[in-house]
């Protein structure tokens, strides 16, 4: 900051003050508050336990009474679960925009020192006599650029207010309203669910997220924020079911096929466990960006779907689907992979609101045997497409860039639910691809120059030919053509699963890889990481 004389005309409000600001101090204070939910939980458990200890010595009205009394005080105590979550979102999300609005003013500063003009602490913009005169429009930029960061710090400021307002009237007045009349079919579309949601009042919007958070999770169209506190209520729950499963694990069989198949089971659910845990710890780390569980199901290998940031309020949104072996083990992990997207799009454009979301609610291949096939894929379409559909629908203020990202065969589960059934996307982008359904980027229904591929020159996807391909190696192999197949091979453009997405043929947008193998694309010195990054920027 240069120092100056003052100009009262030019001098934006809250200057000082967002300068000034720790927005990383807003999201300790929400952690705080989200983490006095242990405790109420433990004693609304006690409660529980003291009805039990009630009901086998002592019968009658008075009995009764009682328990209904020590029920309503427990009722009242998991009510506010939600709401403990809720001012953790609020000031989450207040601290994410004060950052960002920081940033930009941080950047518009510099811009315009680096410019020849001066900026004093008050946010006044004048030429800088000591430097070539820079006037007009430069300092119209600067003012305005300034301003605008302003505005966005401000924006922010009170609509945490209001919500943290509205809070305060809900525990007054109390938390549970009548609850409404009907509910969603299993047949409603994400816009049909946000409808429904839009019409619904406040008190009962908390009351359903208490009260059936199993259906509020996992519905595609309600706001994050919402879904988030439903499935945080239910973590204690999903955990428990693989406790269970480990139980019943831990008793050893007589060596046979019988053992061997409980061993792999119970190291499957143990390496679930694993993976929920690691989940459960992002999720209860303060600091941005914030993380939204949006639907977590323990069955099988486990799926999870999170946000870092609110994709709701984001302006760019990266939904990444991840690949073969994938699953609630290795959740935690692909997490981090969408996180370093997330912090190259903050380091590229800093002020600018982005969120990312793993979404790994699909039956993943664990084996070649499965990955050499399209069902996996085929099955997963309609629910990426009415995820996808879900952002849309739940989106705030101007619509979003959102873009759909796919790793190895995850390109193929974006490619075949692009192809079969369209996705709401600005942009699809594949990496690491055996081919992604169609021979042609314009079967993907996507507009014009918005698909996207990279594949590391040292990938060992580009081994996955066609069978027919294949075949006509290994039947060649040792013959005069052997050599001169191989080197044909090695600049096809045809995969497993079609054309290379890579190539240029295929009609799409190349970005450049180094040679990182199949899973380096995340690596912090990979060019492919900044490619990903600018397109979900829109870059």
């Amino acid at each position: 900051m240069s120092g100056g004389p003052t100009g009262a005309a030019d001098v934006p409000v809250g200057y000082a003050q967002l300068w000034r600001a720790d927005p990383g101090a807003w999201s300790t204070t929400g952690t705080a508050w989200r983490n006095l939910a242990g405790p109420v939980r433990q004693r609304a458990d006690a409660l529980t336990a003291r009805i039990g200890a009630l009901r086998p010595g002592w019968s009658g009205a008075a009995s009764a009474a009682a328990q209904r009394r020590i029920g309503d005080l427990r009722t009242g105590l998991t009510d506010v679960l939600p709401a403990l979550v809720e001012v953790d979102q609020v000031l989450a999300e207040l601290g994410a925009r004060l950052g960002a609005a920081k940033a930009r003013l941080g950047a518009e500063v510099a811009r315009a020192e680096s410019g020849g003009l001066r900026v004093d602490r008050t946010g006044a913009v004048r030429p800088d006599p000591a430097r070539v005169a820079q006037t007009g429009p430069a300092v119209v930029h600067a003012r305005a650029g300034i301003r605008g960061a302003l505005t966005l710090a401000g924006a922010a400021d009170r609509e945490a207010a209001g919500r943290l307002a509205e809070l305060t009237t809900a525990a007054v007045r109390g938390w549970v309203s009548v609850p409404p009349a009907w509910r969603p079919g299993p047949g409603a579309g994400p816009a049909e669910v946000s409808r429904w949601w839009a019409g619904l009042s406040a008190a009962e919007r908390r009351w359903l997220v208490g009260r059936e958070p199993d259906r509020i999770g996992r519905l595609d169209g309600l706001p994050a924020a919402a879904r988030d506190q439903a499935n945080r209520l239910l973590l204690g729950d999903r955990r428990e079911q693989l406790l269970v499963r480990r139980l019943a694990l831990r008793h050893p069989l007589p060596a046979g096929p019988l053992e061997a198949s409980r061993r792999v089971r119970l190291a499957a659910v143990e390496a679930s466990l694993r993976g929920l845990d690691g989940l459960t710890e992002r999720l209860a780390a303060g600091g941005a960006p914030r993380a939204y569980l949006l639907g977590l199901d323990p069955a099988g290998d486990g799926r999870a779907v999170v946000a870092l940031g609110n994709p709701d309020r984001a302006s760019s949104v990266l939904t990444y689907v991840p690949g073969m072996t994938s699953d609630l083990a290795d959740a935690p992990a692909e997490l981090g992979r969408a996180a370093r997207v997330l912090q190259r799009c903050a380091a590229l454009g800093p002020g600018e609101e982005a969120a990312a979301v793993l979404w790994l609610d699909y039956d993943a291949p664990d084996f070649l045997t499965e990955a050499a096939g399209t069902r996996q894929a085929e099955d997963a379409g309609p629910a990426l497409h009415r995820f996808q559909e879900g952002l849309r629908a739940a989106h705030e203020g101007p619509p979003a860039r959102q873009t759909v990202l796919g790793h190895s065969y995850g390109s193929l589960v974006v490619g075949a639910a692009a192809r079969d059934h369209g996705l709401g996307a600005d942009a699809l982008v594949f990496v690491g691809s055996p081919g992604v359904g169609v021979d042609h980027a314009a079967d993907l229904r996507m507009p014009a120059g918005e698909v996207w591929s990279s594949t590391a020159p040292d990938d060992v996807i580009r081994l996955a030919r066609p069978p027919d391909e294949l075949a006509r190696r290994a039947l060649l192999a040792g013959t005069p053509l052997g050599p001169a197949l191989a080197v044909l091979d090695g600049h096809g453009e045809r995969l497993w699963f079609g054309a290379d997405p890579s190539a240029p043929g295929f009609g799409g947008r190349h970005f450049p890889s180094a040679p990182h193998g199949h899973t380096g694309y995340w690596d912090p010195d990979n060019p492919a990481l900044d490619g990903m990054a600018r397109i979900v920027l829109g870059r």
